[in-house]
């Protein structure tokens, strides 16, 4: 009889853990997704990518993905640890990520593009990967997830929401060839605003979280 009674725990028990892992990994995919927001960030994308060939755009987004979604990767693994061992607290990477990007807004508004062109990799990786994908909302979220769920979820949340984001982003230069020069360019002067604003609240959130420390 104890064999049976011991079979039937050992199910139950691994159903429970198996509905916990799902319930976590949604719960993690969704939280997750809507911070990093893909669809969101398409016209501002579109926009700094503006004066860009087809092929150098699709390889600056899949740099943005890569870079972006592998600090993501860093912090479902070590976590706090990783701005411990540098000292920085979260409240200095928001101030840090809002003036490189209200840099780049001004850029983008004053001039109509960035003064110096930079490379696909060099696009992909900064401003586009960190911090308008992985910037310090994303990195807080799987900080979270990280500690309440457990790394497993961490990890398998951040690999999907990367996934469904490349998949988004694959359709970027059909949307660039839809609205044409004119529609981008005056989607890039509304998203530069929208830039400058996500900038500013980056800036005067990491300034409230100083002065509360």
């Amino acid at each position: 009889m104890e064999e049976p009674a011991n079979y039937i725990v050992e199910c139950i028990s691994s159903r429970v853990m198996c509905e916990e892992f799902i319930l976590g990994f949604l719960k993690g995919v969704i939280s997750l997704f809507i911070i990093v927001d893909p669809f969101g960030n398409i016209p501002i994308f579109i926009g700094l990518t503006k004066d860009m060939g087809e092929d150098e755009r699709w390889r600056t987004f899949r740099n943005a993905v890569a870079a972006g979604f592998s600090l993501l990767l860093a912090f479902a693994v070590a976590g706090r640890w990783v701005l411990e061992i540098f000292g920085i607290r979260l409240y200095s990477f928001k101030i840090a990520g809002g003036a490189l990007l209200l840099a780049l807004a001004f850029d983008l508004l004053t001039k109509g593009k960035v003064e110096e062109k930079p490379s696909p990799e060099e696009s992909g990786v900064v401003p586009l990967g960190i911090p308008l994908l992985a910037g310090p909302g994303a990195i807080t979220t799987t900080i979270v997830t990280l500690e309440t769920i457990g790394p497993l979820v961490t990890l398998s949340s951040v690999l999907a929401v990367a996934a469904i984001t490349w998949l988004i982003l694959k359709f970027t230069s059909p949307i660039y060839k839809i609205l044409g020069k004119t529609g981008t360019t005056i989607i890039s002067k509304v998203m530069a605003m929208l830039l400058a604003a996500i900038a500013v609240q980056y800036i005067l959130e990491g300034v409230t979280e100083y002065l509360k420390s």
